[in-house]
């Protein structure tokens, strides 16, 4: 029989009593038990709590940054420990700024699927650095959190509400086979489709990523975590946005790079390489991009890299593909790399398309195959060809784990 489902109430029960308690009852009024948490630095909880981390400090200090991160230190591995004993399936917090980024950031500790809601004063703000690459729900608690009244008590009991149903959520995947993370972006949308259909009458489960910056990032830390047999990076894009301050260009160190522990197959192309997306429209070009090709999109627009920023990108990829050698291959759509790089489309270039597979080709390790194609990256049958490609790289893998 499935255990009943515990709700963790995260909290600085010293600034924030009143609305931590009333998210309590509010579950408890909805018939699922909930384990109270108060990460508060500064005095005791106003109502007896089950877990009370104020009334166990390590070590004083005066300074308030050095209690809050101490506080978040423990705090991750008493929530990681409760998770990890099946002692609580969803976590729910409020909070203004510090307690936002308080508590988000032990909910980040929890793995992909585990509800986690914050009601926050700020959630209006730019939450990028905030939620990150994890399955936070943010709730704006519109008015500020001084005590629960007519508006904040109808906010607090409809985000109690919602982590309860989360927390009772039945669905279950179906059964499927291997699972391959496919990452894209809107100019490669046709690509990516015919590729996942491809993928799936091979009875793979395709799981695509927004190569968006945090959804790289993202597909990163699952692979790390061992969701997938296979990756398939089909946007190499994210990599020119990082170079050109781009609007996609939000990555770390570890993207592109090896699974760390795991033999797991990557098949890159370079999709959106041709491009750098920057905020600007017809009507506020930077000065610096007017001589550009450029693609105007919505209010983002694409530039035509350059030869220079063409070779530091190929520099860039063949310096982290490198890092293993044996689990790379690399696909070239000679036809061009995105829906405005081809014939009579805006950003067309091929020579410097060539420029950066010349460079990419001498900086590889030799081990690493460049496969060549003719077709466009949107045409139906480089997806196949990318689909068999993959599929191979999967079996080999598998294979050779069985001797």
């Amino acid at each position: 029989m499935t255990p009943e489902p515990v709700i963790a109430i995260l909290g600085t029960f010293d600034t924030k009593g009143e609305e931590h308690l009333f998210l309590k009852k509010a579950i408890e009024a909805r018939g699922l038990p909930a384990l109270t948490i108060n990460i508060g630095t500064r005095i005791p909880s106003p109502f007896e709590v089950d877990i009370d981390l104020f009334t166990n400090p390590v070590g004083k200090t005066d300074s308030r940054d050095e209690a809050i991160q101490s506080m978040l230190q423990r705090a991750q591995q008493q929530i990681r420990d409760l998770y990890e004993q099946g002692r609580i399936q969803a976590v729910i917090s409020a909070g203004g700024g510090s307690g936002t980024h308080l508590c988000t950031g032990i909910m980040r500790v929890l793995p992909l699927g585990v509800p986690k809601v914050m009601v926050s004063t700020v959630a209006s703000r730019d939450m990028s650095t905030i939620v990150g690459t994890k399955d936070v729900t943010m709730i704006h608690s519109v008015v500020d959190l001084l005590g629960v009244n007519r508006i904040s008590g109808g906010i607090l009991d409809k985000a109690a509400a919602a982590v309860c149903a989360m927390a009772q959520s039945q669905w279950q995947p179906e059964k499927k086979g291997k699972r391959i993370a496919l990452s894209f972006f809107g100019f490669i949308t046709r690509a990516a489709e015919h590729i996942k259909k491809y993928l799936e009458n091979l009875d793979y489960e395709v799981i695509a990523f927004h190569a968006n910056g945090t959804g790289g990032m993202a597909l990163e830390e699952l692979a790390a975590e061992g969701y997938f047999d296979g990756i398939l990076d089909l946007a190499a894009h994210e990599l020119a946005d990082a170079l050109m301050d781009g609007y996609c260009g939000n990555i770390g160190p570890v993207r592109f790079q090896p699974v760390p522990g795991r033999p797991t197959p990557r098949l890159i192309v370079p999709g959106g390489l041709d491009c750098a997306v920057l905020e600007f429209t017809r009507a506020d070009i930077p000065p610096v991009y007017r001589n550009r090709k450029i693609f105007f999109y919505d209010f983002r627009s694409a530039i035509r890299l350059n030869i220079d920023e063409s070779v530091t990108l190929a520099h860039q990829l063949a310096a982290r593909l490198n890092r293993a050698p044996t689990l790379v291959k690399f696909i070239n759509p000679q036809g061009g790399w995105s829906e405005a790089d081809r014939p009579e489309a805006p950003l067309y270039d091929p020579e410097i398309s060539d420029v950066f597979i010349s460079t990419l080709t001498r900086d590889l390790d030799q081990q690493i195959e460049i496969i060549t194609s003719a077709h466009h990256i949107n045409d139906r049958a480089f997806a196949q060809l990318v689909g068999n490609e993959m599929d191979q790289m999967i079996r080999k893998i598998s294979t050779e784990g069985k001797k």
